[in-house]
């Protein structure tokens, strides 16, 4: 048995700390989910020039209370690459667009899940609106919902990280302080976004899980607008840089177990607007992505049945050809071409998904997708947290971890984009990749007929239907 990494000995205070660029120390401050966060004073949900008066009466005073979403550094632009680059460079498929009449508006859930509810875990941070209230803009609803899907997510992984240390893969170590996600909570210049990531790290059940929010109000150069989808764009001139706005939330974990599997979500909105016209009027253009995927280093069919199961139900109230079509589309993407190989066992992935006026619909199927991460995968973690393991076995997770690496420094859209920015804020950007990777030249692992390393390669060389 490996020895796991003993625990930082970080308090919650120290990990969540002031910097030089945070609102001042004189602001107030308010409890999120067990952390204190300082406020500047109350403002819109929206970077300034999209503040409407719908914003202004609805989001200033409610979210003003949580934290302070007007701006983030310039840094933080590129915090929200890995959620934004795959919109602004993907042009090789026709737009998806939803169907309104079959979609089951009332589908979606807020709530924690019951089995997950049942278990007493802290999952306590509401959306500070209403996120159904369509006379509140849709940018506004989207970053309530992407914070307090953030809190909710880290609460609950804080929760598998901490316990029952005595049945943990350290046990017999003596540390038993609790580990917590630092929170880098950053303001963009001339009040246009913000960006949150927070991480934990060096765990004893998580090598490292990340989980970013990021908020970007700023221009598209006319090269950006032309690598997007033409028919989104017949109004425009074709020489003026388009203002947009975009928020996202991404998420990777990286498991200390090799028998629990690596996962990832993104989940972003997107506007354009007029350039010559009201900032606060309807955008021009606009548009859902995001989706998830699960990387396993060793398989277990029952895991990822559920994984996938659960996506498919979510696909399947709001329109039954979403599942096969996301599906296909995440095998497609998350693909390594010089190793032949996916990068794991798939999930579902999207983009451009619109229709017309009726944004609520798919922001219902985005916030229903975004609620399935904790069914999916909580008790997966239960389940693989503990289970006993060997060294060779964690030798082929340093190795999948490799390839991990690989994909996302090599071919990853975001990653790729975030890095070529003035001013990236690395850390972020670098977020998804593990604590821990290894290579190795002409591995014998995974080429052994009926070994558990190679069933995994074999499946990731040709993709199979879970449900």
């Amino acid at each position: 048995m490996l020895a796991c990494r003993c625990q930082a000995r970080r308090s919650l205070a120290q990990a969540v700390r002031t910097r030089s660029h945070a609102p001042p120390t004189s602001s107030p401050s308010h409890h999120l989910t067990g952390r204190t966060i300082s406020t500047s004073s109350p403002a819109s949900a929206l970077p300034s020039g999209f503040s409407s008066a719908s914003s202004t009466s609805h989001s200033a005073s409610s979210l003003a209370g949580r934290r302070n979403i007007l701006g983030l550094s310039a840094a933080t632009v590129a915090a929200l690459s890995a959620a934004v680059a795959g919109s602004l460079l993907e042009n090789s498929s026709k737009p998806l667009e939803c169907k309104p009449a079959a979609l089951d508006r009332s589908a979606h859930s807020d709530e924690l899940p019951d089995e997950l509810r049942k278990l007493g875990l802290s999952y306590d941070a509401k959306p500070p609106i209403d996120l159904d209230d369509t006379s509140i803009p849709m940018r506004d609803r989207m970053v309530a919902h992407i914070q307090s899907l953030q809190d909710n997510i880290c609460n609950v992984l804080a929760s598998l990280e901490n316990d029952d240390p005595s049945s943990s893969a350290t046990a017999g170590s003596e540390s038993t302080e609790k580990k917590n996600f630092r929170s880098s909570y950053y303001l963009r210049d001339n009040n246009k976004g913000f960006g949150d990531s927070r991480v934990l790290q060096d765990g004893k059940t998580f090598e490292k899980a990340g989980c970013n929010i990021s908020v970007i109000h700023s221009t598209l150069s006319v090269a950006a607008v032309k690598q997007m989808r033409a028919e989104r764009f017949d109004w425009w001139d074709g020489k003026t840089e388009l203002p947009y706005f975009v928020a996202g939330c991404s998420l990777v974990v990286h498991p200390v177990n090799p028998h629990a599997p690596t996962i990832h979500f993104n989940y972003r909105y997107f506007e354009i607007h007029d350039p010559n016209g009201d900032p606060n009027a309807p955008p021009k253009a606009w548009w859902f992505g995001g989706g998830t995927d699960i990387t396993p280093s060793y398989l277990y069919e029952e895991d990822i049945q559920h994984f996938h199961g659960l996506h498919k139900q979510a696909c399947d109230r709001h329109d039954k050809s979403y599942y096969p079509k996301f599906k296909k589309w995440c095998d497609t993407y998350f693909y390594i071409p010089f190793r032949g190989e996916t990068r794991g066992f798939g999930g579902i992935f999207f983009d451009d998904l619109a229709d017309g006026d009726d944004a609520q619909a798919c922001f219902n199927f985005v916030r229903d997708c975004s609620k399935q991460f904790l069914r999916a995968y909580y008790p997966i973690m239960q389940r693989r947290k503990d289970q006993p393991y060997t060294e060779e076995e964690k030798r082929w997770q340093q190795l999948r971890r490799g390839r991990y690496v690989e994909f996302n420094m090599n071919i990853d859209r975001g990653v790729r984009f975030g890095l070529a920015m003035k001013q990236p804020r690395v850390e972020s950007i670098l977020m998804s990749l593990p604590l821990t990777a290894r290579w190795e030249y002409e591995t014998e692992m995974g080429t052994q007929e009926g070994s558990p390393e190679k069933k995994v390669l074999d499946i990731l060389k040709e993709p199979i239907e879970w449900v």
